[in-house]
């Protein structure tokens, strides 16, 4: 099982409000060094610290990533994006696509390029944040890219476990951060969502599910698909 004290971890999207506490628990943890990328990285002061310039939609600027960072043992895959009026009918094309490439081809991508890093380590870790939204799709290009993650993190799990990377989704209902700011409902603050993610990522958890809402949508996938989606049975015909 990959353990955080004495790794070097790649977090993207760190200068959010869940990648930054995940860049800091990391070190709690014992981290040896902690890359905190973004398209416009922050100044961290703490030595232990690389700010580095990565946009995993990029592939050039992933390929630079991956020569800085030859010394990987744990990726985080936690960059992401959504966009307002969410539905699939009424998005445009290049929305669609924009959400497409930063919520999957973009981790998907960068998970391919370090595989040969992080299979150098011997003992090493994928970490991909995914949603209940992988389940559920309440949203449409949002829910699609992340369902698509998850169907890639379960392809690479298989398909990294020989070279002993071991990979581990993370689902999570709303989490108290600038995305979700606009939400009225229940959120999980960062500080939670990272401590739960390290937690099941050293104990060996191929899935964490942080919450109430998330355990009970995964139950709801063997019922019937109405009763995930109400609003079918309004709009049934007569």
């Amino acid at each position: 099982m990959p353990l955080l004290s004495g790794a070097v971890v790649l977090v993207t999207g760190a200068n959010g409000g869940l990648g930054r506490e995940l860049v800091e628990q990391a070190l709690a943890r014992g981290a040896a060094k902690v890359y905190a990328t973004a398209r416009r990285p922050r100044e961290w002061n703490d030595p232990r610290v690389v700010a580095l310039d990565l946009d995993i939609t990029d592939p050039g600027s992933i390929r630079a990533a991956v020569a800085q960072a030859q010394d990987v043992t744990v990726l985080i895959n936690n960059a992401g994006m959504s966009v307002e009026s969410d539905t699939l009918v009424t998005l445009s094309d290049e929305q669609v696509r924009e959400v497409m490439e930063t919520n999957f081809f973009g981790p998907v991508a960068l998970t391919k390029a370090f595989a040969p890093v992080l299979a150098a380590s011997g003992t090493s870790a994928v970490l991909n944040i995914h949603s209940v939204l992988s389940w559920i799709a309440l949203t449409g290009a949002y829910s699609a890219s992340k369902a698509a993650l998850w169907s890639a993190t379960n392809s690479f799990r298989v398909e990294l476990a020989p070279q002993g990377t071991q990979v581990t989704g993370v689902h999570v209902g709303y989490i108290d951060t600038a995305m979700a700011k606009g939400v009225d409902a229940p959120k999980t603050s960062p500080r939670e969502v990272a401590r739960k993610s390290f937690d099941g990522l050293e104990h060996g958890d191929y899935e964490v599910i942080v919450d109430d809402i998330s355990a009970g949508v995964k139950l709801g996938l063997s019922g019937p698909i109405q009763d995930l989606y109400p609003a079918l049975a309004a709009n049934a015909p007569a």
